[in-house]
C-alpha cells in the first residue's frame, strides 16, 4: 500500500512539473540505404519520401509539398532547398534562379534519386556550399508506379544497384514519351510543377549504355540548334564546356551521349535529337535549359551515384554563377518568338559540319558469337584509348512555317483544348458566332507505325496544303494567340507537320475517316449530269484517266474522284480542324 501511495506521489508531483522549457530532441536518421548499404542499394519509395519529410521537418531551408496525382494513386512530390529560408517563388524568381531535378522518371535509373537525396542532406546541414543565387528543387521520385514495382531482374545489363523499380509508371507508360501527349496523371502534375518553378535550368537524371567506353558520366544537353539563338549558342559555347571543365578539374570526365546502338563510337555519332515527347525537349519550349545526365550502366553503382552528384554540384555552381546572364537570355529568348515572322518546325543532322572531339573507349572486333554463330560486337576493356572523332551536333533546318496571329480551335476539340489550359497557355472564348476568313490545312499525305508506340499509332512525314477560306465559327470556339510565353509550346503542338504536333499523336484521327458515302447505282447519273454541265471538271477526269492506269481500270475509283469533287463530298474529311489566322 505504501509503494502504491509514492507512486502516485511522484505521478502527481511529475504532473505539475513545468516541462515546457525542456526541449524535447527527434531523433532524425539522414544516412541513405545507399550509404549504408555501402553504395549497392537504393531508397524503396516509402524511405525516400520519409527522408525529405526528415529533411523539411529539421531545416527550414528545405520545404516538401504533394503537388497532384499520379496514375499510382500517390501524389507527385515537391522539395525545394532554399539557401535563405525563403519559399515566396514569385517574389524569389525575380532575383534568383531556379535549377530543377527530375528522378526516377525511369525508377530503374535510381543513380538521381540517391544522389539527389545526400545533395539536399549536404547542402542543407552545410557539408557543402550552398549557392548564394539559386534555387534547388527536386522531384524525388517521378515514376512512383515504376518504383513500387521493384525488382532486381529487368535491368538486364546494368551493374547495380540490388534491387530497382521497372520502367514503365502504373499504366506501363514510359514517362519520357509522354510530355506532349500528356496521357498520365504524372505528366499533368508535372505541369503544375514545372509552371509553378519555371525553372531556367533542368536535369533529368538517367542511366544508359548503347556502348562501351571509359566514362562513368555522358552528358545530353537539349539540341542548340533547336534551342536556338543567343540561348543556344551560351548552352553549347559556355555552359556545356564549363561543366566539362568543372568535372574535369574533379577527375570526373564526361562526354556527350553515346547515341550508338550495336557500333563502335569511334567511328563517329550523332547528338540525339530531344524532340518535345522527351523532357529537355518539352522544356526547351519554354525556353529553360536543359540537360539529362546519362551514366554508364556497366560502371559499378557507387561510382555512377557519386558522379551524378558531382555532375550536379557543378551544374549548381555554374548556374549560381551566370544567374544574371542566365536569367537576360531567357527573356531575350521570350521576346524573340514574339516578334519573329518565321518559325524553325524541323531539323536534320548536318553531316558536312561535325565537331571534333577526344573520346576515351575501348577497342573492339567483330568475332563470331558462340550463341548464334553469327558476328557479334564484343569490346576489350583491357585496351583502352583516346582517339579524335566526330561529333555530329549541328543540326540545319529543313522545314519552317510562318507564325500566324493566332489559331482558332473548335470547342470541340476539349482534349486538345484541356492540355493547352494545362500549360497555362491563354486563350479567349468567340463572345458571339462568326465568320472569320482563315488559313486552312489539308492533310495530303502521312505514315503510321504498324505497331504501338506508347498507346498510340503515330503519324510522322505528314504533308499538308494551305488554302484560305471564310469559316464560320460559333460561340465558345477558342482563339490563341501566338503573342504569348508560349508561343513555342503552342506552335509545336498545333502545326500538323511538327514531329511530335497533336496531329501526329492522334488526336485528331476522326477527320481521317470519311463519315458520308455514296450509292454506286445512285451517284451514276448524278455523276454524268456533273461531267456535262462542267466541261473543266470533265476535262480533268479524262485527263486523270489517260495518265493514271490503275484510275482507269477501276469503276469505284472513278466514281469515287468524282464524288469528291462535288459539293456532295464533306468539308471535314482530311481538313484540319485547327486554323490559323494570318499576321
Amino acid at each position: 500500500m505504501k509503494k502504491l501511495w509514492l507512486v502516485l506521489g511522484i505521478v502527481i508531483g511529475l504532473s505539475s512539473c513545468d516541462f515546457s522549457k525542456y526541449k524535447l530532441v527527434k531523433e532524425y536518421d539522414f544516412e541513405t540505404r545507399f550509404e549504408k548499404s555501402g553504395g549497392v542499394e537504393t531508397g524503396t519509395y516509402y524511405e525516400v519520401i520519409n527522408f525529405y519529410k526528415q529533411l523539411a521537418d529539421k531545416y527550414p531551408s528545405i520545404s516538401l509539398e504533394e503537388i497532384g496525382e499520379t496514375d499510382s494513386g500517390l501524389p507527385l512530390h515537391l522539395a525545394i532547398f532554399s539557401p535563405k529560408a525563403e519559399f515566396d517563388l514569385e517574389k524569389l524568381k525575380k532575383e534568383q534562379s531556379v535549377l530543377l531535378i527530375n528522378n526516377g522518371i525511369h525508377p530503374g535509373e535510381s543513380d538521381g534519386i540517391d544522389a539527389t537525396m545526400m545533395l539536399f542532406r549536404d547542402l542543407a546541414g552545410d557539408s557543402i556550399p550552398a549557392p548564394k543565387n539559386t534555387i534547388v528543387a527536386t522531384i524525388p521520385i517521378f515514376n512512383i508506379g515504376g518504383s513500387l514495382n521493384r525488382n532486381s531482374t529487368t535491368r538486364t545489363n546494368q551493374n547495380g544497384p540490388k534491387e530497382y523499380g521497372f520502367r514503365g509508371n502504373a499504366r506501363n507508360y514510359d514517362l519520357n514519351r509522354d510530355f506532349i501527349k500528356a496521357d498520365t496523371k504524372n505528366i499533368q502534375s508535372f505541369y503544375k510543377i514545372f509552371h509553378k518553378l519555371d525553372p531556367d535550368v533542368f536535369i533529368d537524371n538517367h542511366v544508359s549504355n548503347g556502348a562501351d567506353y571509359q566514362y562513368t558520366l555522358t552528358h545530353l544537353f537539349t539540341q542548340h540548334d533547336k534551342l536556338g539563338g543567343n540561348l543556344g549558342d551560351y548552352l553549347n559555347k559556355k555552359m556545356m564546356p564549363a561543366l566539362e571543365d568543372s568535372l574535369r578539374a574533379k577527375d570526373w570526365d564526361i562526354t556527350p551521349y553515346v547515341n550508338v546502338f550495336n557500333k563502335v563510337p569511334e567511328n563517329g555519332f550523332t547528338q540525339f535529337m530531344d524532340y518535345p515527347r522527351y523532357s529537355t525537349g518539352y522544356t526547351t519550349l519554354w525556353n529553360t535549359l536543359g540537360m539529362m545526365v546519362e551514366t554508364h550502366m556497366l560502371k559499378p553503382y557507387d561510382k555512377r551515384v557519386y558522379g551524378t552528384y558531382e555532375l550536379m554540384r557543378s551544374m549548381i555552381k555554374i548556374t549560381d554563377k551566370e544567374t544574371a546572364v542566365i536569367k537576360d537570355l531567357r527573356d531575350q529568348a521570350r521576346r524573340k518568338y514574339l516578334t519573329d515572322r518565321n518559325y524553325n518546325l524541323k531539323f536534320e543532322v548536318d553531316e558536312t559540319n561535325p565537331s571534333l572531339r577526344q573520346f576515351e573507349g575501348f577497342e573492339a572486333e567483330n568475332i563470331t558469337s558462340e550463341v548464334t554463330g553469327k558476328q557479334r560486337l564484343k569490346y576489350d576493356r583491357n585496351k583502352p584509348f583516346t582517339k579524335e572523332i566526330e561529333y555530329f551536333d549541328n543540326f540545319k533546318v529543313t522545314g519552317e512555317i510562318e507564325i500566324p496571329r493566332a489559331y482558332i480551335i473548335p470547342r470541340g476539340w476539349w482534349s486538345v483544348i484541356d492540355r493547352l489550359k494545362m500549360n497555362n497557355i491563354k486563350m479567349e472564348p468567340l463572345s458571339r458566332d462568326t465568320l472569320i476568313e482563315v488559313e486552312t490545312y489539308r492533310i495530303e499525305d502521312f505514315k503510321t507505325t504498324k505497331t504501338a508506340y506508347e498507346g498510340h499509332y503515330m503519324h510522322s512525314n505528314t504533308k499538308v496544303s494551305k488554302s484560305r477560306k471564310k469559316v464560320r465559327f460559333r460561340k465558345g470556339d477558342y482563339l490563341v494567340t501566338t503573342f504569348q510565353d508560349g508561343a513555342r509550346y503552342v506552335i509545336e503542338t498545333l502545326e500538323p507537320e511538327a514531329p511530335d504536333s497533336f496531329f501526329n499523336w492522334n488526336f485528331f484521327d476522326t477527320v481521317l475517316q470519311q463519315k458520308e458515302g455514296f450509292s454506286p447505282y445512285v451517284f451514276e447519273d448524278i455523276a454524268k449530269e456533273l461531267l456535262e454541265k462542267d466541261p473543266d471538271l470533265k476535262e480533268r477526269f479524262e485527263e486523270k484517266k489517260r495518265e493514271d492506269p490503275d484510275f482507269r481500270s477501276s469503276w469505284y475509283s472513278q466514281l469515287d474522284w468524282l464524288h469528291k469533287q462535288s459539293k456532295n463530298y464533306e468539308e471535314a474529311h482530311l481538313r484540319y480542324p485547327i486554323f490559323r489566322l494570318p499576321r
